[in-house]
C-alpha cells in the first residue's frame, strides 16, 4: 500500500475522530443540563417522598445526594442502597439506575438503563424505584 493512501486515511480518521469527540461533548453537556433538572424535579423529591413512606412502615431508609445522582440508603447498611446517576459512557447519555443489596457477607449488584434524562417522567423512576426496592422489603 501507498505511504501517501496510509496517510490520507490517517488524517480522515483524526478528523472524524475530533469531529465525534466534539459532538460527544456536546450530546453530554445538554444531558448533564437536562440530568441537573431531572434530579432537582423529580428524582430528588420522589426519593425523599419514599423514604418518608418506607419509614413510616417501619423500613429506614435515608435519600442522599451526592453531586450528579440521588441515592436511598437502608440504614441496615452502607452496601444497601438504589441509586440514579447520568451515564456518559455510551454513544447516548442515559439515565442509569444503580442498586446494591447485601446477602450475608456477598454484596449483590445490579444496574440497569431507566431512560433518557430529557424523556424520564416520575412513574417511570417510580416503577424502578418499587422494583428495586422489593428485593429490600421481602426479608
Amino acid at each position: 500500500m501507498e505511504i501517501a493512501d496510509v496517510r490520507k486515511r490517517l488524517l480522515h480518521m483524526i478528523e472524524r475522530a475530533k469531529r465525534q469527540a466534539g459532538e460527544r461533548r456536546a450530546r453530554n453537556d445538554q444531558a448533564s443540563r437536562a440530568f441537573d433538572t431531572f434530579l432537582e424535579t423529580i428524582a430528588v423529591p420522589l426519593f425523599r417522598q419514599v423514604a418518608n413512606s418506607l419509614r413510616a412502615d417501619g423500613y429506614l431508609f435515608n435519600v442522599f445526594t451526592p453531586t450528579g445522582s440521588v441515592r436511598l440508603m437502608s440504614d441496615r447498611g452502607a452496601e444497601d442502597y438504589i441509586e440514579v446517576s447520568l451515564d456518559t459512557s455510551d454513544t447516548a447519555p442515559r439515565v442509569v439506575g444503580h442498586t446494591s443489596r447485601s446477602r450475608g457477607r456477598r454484596v449483590l449488584e445490579f444496574e440497569r438503563a431507566i431512560g433518557d434524562p430529557e424523556a424520564l417522567t416520575e412513574d417511570d423512576v417510580l416503577e424502578f424505584l418499587l422494583k428495586e426496592l422489593e428485593a429490600f422489603v421481602e426479608r
